[in-house]
């Protein structure tokens, strides 16, 4: 038998057959094999085979062997990932706000690669979520690696920060002037990636939108705000703040009626104290940052009212106020 030209990738071109044209529902005879070998210029018989399988499962490779009748056939059972868990993923990317409608498609035809071509076709899925808006800035993927490039090598970053405008276009914040922080970890809320950073110049920790990041720089300067960070407690932050725009944070009392419970403790917590009253009705206190978010998602509800302290109960009276205002 005269040997083709690309021999030496023999074990090569046999795994990717195995892993784009073989499933459990799709398996191939040795001869379907043989021919399919051909196509890349590789020769093979029966009895070479049978040792180049052995090869590919010392390797790793699940081959597996299947007798039909008197036929033999064979196929790639296990692979790093099952069906179910690439659907998973694929329907998160689809879903994701912050990742761009193009790197979606993208990342999912990365994704068919680690099935059969047969069973990629099941995850060409369309994902649809009601007034779903995918984000436009391309290079959100580049900020988060550089982003934790910094956190790894201990060092301040710089940047630029945007806004859009009501002509839909690209504004920068503070005229274009640098900001620079002090990156001590990244978050997800609401489907947005947010940079949490110490600033230097207020003291405080922040946070950032990731995809509103522009030109992110790592600096030679160290990171500060060490203590800072060590005392502040990221899952209670996110609790506190509504829809990540920030405010000042005060105690304030919820009367409630009982069935909206789970909607409070969804937001809250299950260690909020649920205090029965009358009416079948109850009060909690918790920490939130009082914005017009805040105090909006209040209205939204129906049945939750502030009942305390004074000060923000006269805020929301002036919130209905406007709202009233603005409609009458």
């Amino acid at each position: 038998m005269s040997k083709g030209a690309n021999q030496k990738l023999k074990l090569l071109y046999l795994t990717k057959i195995f892993r784009e044209q073989t499933d459990e529902e799709h398996m191939l005879t040795i001869a379907e094999i043989i021919k399919k070998l051909s196509a890349y210029d590789v020769s093979a018989d029966r009895k070479t085979l049978y040792t180049d399988f052995e090869e590919l499962r010392h390797f790793g490779l699940d081959i597996i062997s299947q007798q039909i009748g008197r036929q033999h056939y064979y196929y790639l059972g296990a692979r790093e990932f099952e069906l179910p868990e690439l659907k998973l993923l694929v329907d998160s990317v689809q879903s994701a706000k912050f990742i761009t409608a193009q790197k979606s498609q993208k990342l999912i035809k990365k994704l068919e690669g680690l099935v059969s071509k047969y069973e990629a076709t099941q995850l060409q899925r369309q994902v649809y979520i009601t007034g779903r808006v995918k984000t436009m800035n391309e290079s959100i993927y580049y900020n988060v690696d550089k982003l934790h490039a910094a956190l790894s090598a201990d060092a301040q970053i710089q940047f630029q920060y945007y806004q859009w405008n009501v002509k839909k276009e690209m504004e920068l914040r503070r005229g274009g002037k640098l900001y620079q922080v002090s990156p001590w970890g990244l978050m997800w809320d609401d489907e947005y990636y947010y940079l949490v950073a110490y600033d230097a110049e207020t003291d405080k920790i922040k946070h950032y939108r990731v995809d509103k990041m522009l030109r992110i720089q790592i600096t030679d300067q160290k990171r500060a705000g060490k203590e800072r960070y060590q005392s502040f407690n990221l899952p209670d932050y996110t609790k506190r703040i509504f829809g990540m725009f920030s405010g000042e944070e005060t105690k304030v009392t919820l009367e409630a009626d009982n069935s909206m419970a789970g909607v409070l403790i969804d937001r809250f917590g299950k260690d909020i104290m649920l205090i029965p009253q009358d009416g079948g009705r109850f009060r909690a206190t918790v920490d939130v940052a009082i914005s017009d978010q805040f105090l909006g998602w209040i209205v939204a509800l129906g049945t939750v009212k502030i009942v305390g302290p004074e000060a923000v109960v006269k805020k929301m009276q002036a919130k209905v106020s406007n709202l009233i205002a603005d409609y009458c």
